[in-house]
């Protein structure tokens, strides 16, 4: 698979099931990319398959992708609009999307934050920063593949 799609076309995807705030979409989005990673690669030294390149960064609300934040902080707290059109992918990612949607996407902005201030990728990377002091840390591919691995065995 590897790295086909745009992080703005998965950010399309999103938008056209509803409108949402800035911050539910770099959840989602976050989700959508941990779960790509875990479902689609056979281990955490060979994490070939991302389903976009960016990075995400240990923000104070969360798992953030600068440039999401920067294309859409104009609306601070208030909804980006819903998209008309659905970008389209794979059988298997436009699954792995739905999922993500079906298991996320009733989860207002404040309570997908604090679902991933509870898991161990944003921990890690926050992990010499106060709770509310900006940092751009990285998030580690090998800790988010490990971390929803280990979920998925419970």
């Amino acid at each position: 698979m590897n790295t086909t799609y745009t992080v703005d076309q998965v950010a399309d995807w999103y938008l056209s099931h509803e409108d949402m705030s800035p911050k539910k979409l770099q959840k989602l989005l976050y989700y959508a990319y941990a779960w790509v990673l875990t479902l689609t690669n056979e281990d955490s030294h060979h994490l070939d398959n991302r389903l976009f390149n960016n990075h995400f960064e240990a923000w104070v609300h969360g798992p953030v992708l600068p440039t999401i934040y920067r294309k859409y902080r104009e609306y601070g707290y208030h909804s980006i609009p819903k998209q008309v059109t659905t970008p389209h992918f794979t059988d298997e990612i436009d699954d792995i999307l739905k999922q993500v949607w079906e298991e996320y996407g009733n989860y207002t902005a404040d309570e997908l934050e604090s679902i991933t201030h509870q898991e161990k990728p944003w921990q890690e990377a926050r992990q010499n920063v106060s709770p509310l002091d900006a940092s751009s840390a990285p998030i580690n591919d090998r800790t988010i593949f490990d971390y929803y691995m280990a979920q998925s065995a419970i």
